[in-house]
């Protein structure tokens, strides 16, 4: 990155913040439509039943804690492999 201008540093940047938006958007779309599909069964009223709500707030904290674990398990793997990396023949 030291090596782009700050013209290419801007669109880079601006790149990546499109990505991780619709990264973030797709995520949601996805907790969204499971989380409706699992849960809302009684079309008759407007609002959620005690029952259907539980079940979303359950859906939601369960989804958003994999994702949470995902990232983290993600990271330890990039972090092994950067180490292993730096530690081959050429790194001892």
């Amino acid at each position: 990155m030291d090596n782009l201008n700050a013209n290419e540093q801007r669109e880079l940047q601006n790149r990546v913040e499109r990505k991780q938006m619709k990264e973030f958007m797709n995520m949601y779309s996805n907790l969204v439509q499971k989380c409706f599909e699992d849960c809302v069964n009684d079309f008759t009223t407007k609002s959620l039943h005690s029952k259907e709500e539980g079940c979303v707030m359950r859906c939601v904290d369960k989804f958003l804690k994999t994702s949470e674990r995902v990232g983290q398990r993600f990271a330890e793997q990039n972090a092994t492999m950067m180490s292993n990396a730096g530690a081959g023949p050429l790194g001892r």
